[in-house]
């Protein structure tokens, strides 16, 4: 018998029918004797409807309450799990986050956790109850409800299941486990069994939408077992663990994660001088914008060119910025660009072998793709690249690094 946390998203708990079919779920797997918590999302939508009508009212209004209107979603959802938990025979038991207690700090519609009180959950576990818990949401020290921000769901299914020391988090959603890459750009993408903390974390911060980053982190950091499986198709999904020998000798490359949503700008013939990086970035930070890529060139005429990338939404902001600090540093001006795309190979792999950049490199070369910029970490190589080549650049690295999917036998 093992302890399990299950979490469910919002398209899983998007209609009365699809919560009947994930009460189906859970129950087969109290029948195997096993132990469940449950951890739910609102229904798919319901949080953005919410906040929508706060909105309507008062678009810079108090955070406080935005979090009071938007935990509600999830109120609904473990009420009507429980129900139909209940209706099939199964004892169920629904909590808010105030309930547990999920205690958080006071950080409204971003909130962190700060501990959780698992003795109830436990305690019902033993009487052969399931309990279905909100995600997303919790109580700080002055009794406010709080909302963990977007994915949230995720990072209380993790943190439930490091306070209960559980088996498993298996997060459900509406895909099967983690790809090599996005299957709707690369149709040969190949489902991985198994995959590493770093590696997911990552991806994830590359731009794979499977998982919210901070359920990672958390999941990593206290060694909680993720598994990525779908609600509504049976399979093993994707085990997202610690790294070991075995993995070693796995391939290379675990996956390819791009992103779509950056932009690029260059601080041009900016005098090269102690504290130069620091003059240009430091505004940018202080804007509250965050960059992703840098890379400085020091010409041979005592200037440098200053290139650097941020997240398209934030381009406008950070231009106009560059072109003050331009004037003010006395440099030649800001060139900029948002018609680009970052691609990332990721494998904890690249430790232990040389040869993974140029063979990228190659590759992307002999599709005729040519690289504007360069980041490397000990398991990531990322490129930026222009927009158009996207698709092409992901199918030509998914093949170049043997991550196909082995042809069906008929």
């Amino acid at each position: 018998m093992a302890l399990i946390v299950h979490k469910y998203g919002g398209t899983s708990m998007g209609s009365v029918e699809r919560i009947e079919h994930v009460a189906r779920k859970v129950a087969g797997f109290r029948q195997q004797g096993h132990q469940v918590v449950v951890v739910v999302s609102a229904m798919s939508g319901e949080t953005d409807r919410l906040l929508k009508l706060a909105k309507s009212i008062a678009p810079r209004g108090n955070q406080r309450e935005f979090d009071q209107i938007a935990a509600t979603g999830e109120q609904v959802t473990i009420g009507l799990l429980a129900l139909a938990l209940e209706k099939m025979g199964v004892p169920a038991k629904s909590y808010t986050g105030w309930q547990v207690p999920i205690r958080t700090d006071s950080a409204h519609m971003k909130a962190r956790i700060e501990s959780i009180d698992a003795e109830k959950l436990r305690a019902d576990c033993d009487a052969g109850l399931v309990p279905v818990v909100a995600g997303f949401q919790g109580i700080d020290e002055n009794g406010a409800i709080t909302t963990l921000g977007r994915g949230g769901s995720d990072t209380t299914g993790v943190a439930l299941a490091a306070a209960l020391k559980a088996d498993e988090c298996q997060i459900y959603t509406d895909v099967d486990g983690v790809y090599t890459t996005d299957p709707r750009v690369e149709p040969k993408a190949r489902r991985l069994d198994k995959i590493t903390f770093e590696e997911m974390l990552e991806l994830a911060s590359l731009g794979s939408k499977v998982l919210q980053i901070r359920s990672v982190e958390f999941a990593g950091k206290y060694k909680v077992p993720l598994r990525v499986v779908s609600t509504f198709v049976d399979g093993p999904g994707t085990l997202i663990t610690l790294e070991d020998s075995t993995m070693m000798e796995e391939p290379l490359i675990s996956g390819i994660a791009f992103n779509r949503d950056e932009a690029q700008l260059t601080v041009a013939g900016v005098p090269d001088r102690p504290g130069i990086a620091a003059a240009i970035l430091g505004p940018i930070g202080e804007a509250n914008i965050e960059i992703d890529m840098i890379v400085q060139n020091v010409g041979a005429d005592g200037t440098t060119d200053f290139t650097f990338t941020v997240h398209r939404n934030d381009y406008e902001r950070a231009l106009e910025i560059g072109r003050r600090l331009a004037t003010e540093l006395g440099a030649k001006g800001v060139n900029s660009a948002t018609d680009i795309v970052k691609v990332s190979l990721v494998g904890v792999g690249m430790r232990s072998h040389a040869g993974i950049a140029s063979k990228m490199f190659t590759a992307l070369a002999a599709a005729g793709i040519n690289i504007r910029m360069i980041s490397t970490s000990e398991i990531k190589i990322s490129v930026v690249i222009e927009e158009i080549y996207m698709e092409l650049a992901v199918r030509t690295l998914h093949k170049a690094f043997g991550l196909e999917a082995a042809p069906s036998v008929a």
